[in-house]
């Protein structure tokens, strides 16, 4: 290209006349002018000059002119190929909460800006996922928190409108209202290990699951009693890296859905081992019949099979349990059992 300008410059220059062509070097030295620049004729070296001189000068505009044909080309084709992006960055400056359900939806070839389009709509896929889960968990946080407070309520305003009320009438409306503030206080306080837990674990060290299983079976031994619920132990050595605190109210969370979600004379299993270079804890219990198409549900905040009037329970036990295991690395599975019942079985990482 460059040669091609200097070719249609030199061209357009007026043509050499005959001295010209005498004082030229390569043209040879007819009529016996020497070749030697300094042995030329006066006039004849001013040719020479002007003549280099343009030879000089010819390059010069060529690659002037190349540099402006470069940028302008340069611009029209970088404008082409950064058209695509413009295009989906003013798509994405229009998404708001309000439209996270738009995506770029970007048609053609196969390509990098048909990856990054496709990449940016599977992350928008995944924050209105995390946004609908987020306005059912407050919508649904809102609704249990409302309920203690309708009856704290109630039992504040039942001894006033009786004017007969005796002491012991507020002494028993009082009880009951230390026992919705109780409530109300482990609502919260589970609220806060959700919240927790899902942000991520804390602390790290070696957690002996196997020695949490016994501890946790332990501590619910007469609420087994009370229920009439055989316990059977398949408790072995497992070791595991995490947050000590967060893996004993997982355990605990287990066990006590186990009991509570049971049937009298029911059986409650519980099991540790290592296989494979995970430890695996696994809790088993017999129950009402769950439905299969209801097992993931269950794992949800404020979900139950059945929802029982003031029954202490908010649904929060298991959606913990899986948050807890997310923020460690576990895969958590849970199938229902024939004969009625839940088994849920955790897999972490082992210490190696």
């Amino acid at each position: 290209m460059l040669l091609l300008i200097i070719m249609a410059l030199s061209r357009s220059l007026p043509p050499a006349d005959a001295p010209r062509a005498r004082c030229c070097p390569w043209s040879g030295t007819p009529q016996g002018i020497p070749a030697e620049p300094g042995h030329l004729p006066a006039s004849a070296r001013v040719e020479l000059s002007d003549y280099r001189s343009e030879i000089l000068v010819l390059p010069g505009i060529a690659l002037a002119i190349m540099a402006v044909l470069s940028l302008a080309a340069g611009w029209v084709i970088a404008g082409r190929m950064l058209r695509p992006v413009r295009t989906m960055a003013e798509r994405l400056q229009q998404i708001s909460d309000r439209n996270v359900h738009e995506r770029l939806a970007v048609a053609g070839p196969r390509d990098e800006f048909k990856d990054l389009a496709d990449t940016v709509d599977g992350l928008l896929d995944r924050l209105e996922t995390a946004l609908d889960g987020h306005r059912r968990f407050v919508a649904n946080a809102a609704h249990e928190l409302r309920t203690p407070l309708t009856v704290e309520h109630a039992l504040l305003e039942e001894p006033l409108i009786d004017p007969d009320a005796t002491v012991e009438a507020y002494r028993a409306s009082f009880e009951r209202l230390i026992a919705a503030s109780r409530e109300r206080g482990q609502l919260l306080e589970s609220l806060l290990t959700l919240a927790g837990s899902e942000h991520g674990r804390g602390r790290t060290e070696p957690v002996d699951l196997a020695g949490l299983a016994e501890q946790a079976v332990r501590d619910r031994a007469l609420g087994l009693d009370r229920h009439g619920l055989r316990v059977r132990k398949m408790i072995r050595p497992a070791r595991m890296l995490g947050d000590p605190t967060l893996i004993r109210r997982l355990v605990a969370n287990l066990c006590d859905n186990a009991v509570h979600y049971n049937v009298p004379g029911g059986m409650v299993e519980v099991a540790t081992r290592l296989t494979a270079g995970q430890a695996l804890l696994t809790v088993t219990n017999t129950g009402p019949v769950v439905p299969p198409e209801e097992v993931d549900r269950l794992f949800e905040p404020f979900q139950r099979l059945r929802r029982v009037a003031d029954d202490a329970h908010h649904g929060l036990g298991l959606s913990i349990v899986r948050a807890i295991a997310v923020a460690h690395g576990a895969v958590l599975t849970a199938h229902a059992r024939p004969g009625g019942g839940l088994t849920v079985e955790i897999s972490f990482p082992a210490m190696s």
